[in-house]
């Protein structure tokens, strides 16, 4: 049987976003967005468990009796000279099993990437609240990495990050960068955003806004001018709004549509689409917050936001259907991909009846 060092290896060379080790299948890659199956031989429930032993063996912070207990667990580890990965840990099927994803030292470049000059010039903005939001696995963390990573190179401030699990690691350029993995540096991210405050910061960027206690130490961050950079998991700018303010109580919905009109400055929403060379290609949806944006963010018109990012396109704002029909127009994807990953397909099929 092959040895973990090996698989790991073999992933890099891949360029591999993750690997797959579960009994009764062969070892296997996630390659641009496709699960790749690696030779021919299965995994026996021996092996996975031989496998994980090893990978436990990296991370002595971490241990194995203590996963066989609860049945899973989640924990990062690195290879010097090799690379850095974070692993769930898992039982299925009463064998074991782990995902792990492979996080690179470098990062992308977001040219390459496909993400627009108008997100990474977000870099110069002072004071509020940036989200990107999208579905699991579409490229959040990447966007906002390629985004602290040019304010990095361009400002002089202390960046705090606080994830779960780091992503991307940042070396100092002409910022200074704290770099805090929630659990191993800290015990969840309300306590590491509060502590933060306190440790004169400039940007914070929280890894994903979970729970009401996180939203709401962020907002008051925000408020209080710091940068806040942070994700959720929803589609769209609209419904990212409204599921910020579906967290709080009702008693409180209103407060906090104000105080999100007053300290939002940007809502990107991204998703993966099949592209036409067999690779994914992303495609974004940009909301860059104006007075008559705030004006219904504010009044609770949430259901006009869209039509004020199709008219705010000379200031670089761009709707997902928007995204996707230019896309198709620049050869990269499939009209049906267009109109399947699309919010209202019967508007894109009728402007891509003209391409």
């Amino acid at each position: 049987m092959v040895n973990i060092q090996t698989i790991l290896q073999e992933a890099l060379d891949s360029n591999a976003s993750d690997i797959f080790l579960i009994a009764g299948h062969c070892y296997a890659f996630k390659i641009n967005g496709n699960i790749e199956n690696i030779g021919n031989e299965r995994l026996t429930p021996d092996d996975t468990a031989t496998l994980i032993k090893d990978i436990y063996a990296y991370a002595p912070q971490n241990r194995y009796e203590d996963f066989i207990a609860s049945k899973d667990d989640d924990f990062s580890f690195s290879i010097p000279g090799l690379g850095r990965f974070r692993v769930n840990v898992y039982m299925q099927r009463n064998s074991q099993a782990a995902v792990l994803r492979v996080v690179r030292f470098d990062l992308p470049d977001p040219s390459l990437l496909g993400i627009p000059e108008t997100i990474t010039n977000l870099w110069s903005t002072k004071k509020g609240m940036i989200l990107v939001s999208g579905p699991a696995g579409c490229g959040k963390s990447t966007t906002l990495a390629c985004l602290i990573d040019k304010i990095n190179e361009n400002r002089n401030v202390h960046i705090i990050t606080i994830e779960d699990p780091i992503e991307y690691l940042h070396s100092h350029k002409k910022s200074i960068v704290s770099q805090r993995e929630v659990f191993h540096d800290t015990k969840d991210y309300p306590m590491a955003l509060r502590s933060a405050l306190r440790e004169a910061p400039e940007v914070i960027l929280v890894g994903e806004m979970r729970d009401l206690d996180t939203m709401e130490t962020a907002v008051t961050a925000a408020e209080t001018g710091h940068l806040i950079l942070s994700t959720l998991h929803t589609m769209g700018a609209a419904n990212t709004i409204d599921r910020m303010i579906d967290v709080f109580p009702s008693a409180q919905q209103q407060q906090i549509r104000v105080q999100l009109s007053m300290t939002l400055q940007a809502v990107i929403s991204e998703q993966l689409v099949p592209a036409l060379d067999n690779t994914m290609v992303p495609a974004f949806e940009i909301m860059i917050i104006n007075p008559a944006i705030r004006t219904q963010i504010r009044d609770g018109k949430i259901h006009q936001l869209e039509n004020s990012i199709i008219a705010g396109k000379d200031q670089g704002m761009i709707s997902m259907d928007d995204s996707l029909v230019h896309l198709v127009k620049q050869g990269k994807i499939s009209k049906e991909n267009a109109v399947m990953y699309a919010s209202n397909q019967e508007r894109v099929k009728k402007k891509l009846l003209d391409i």
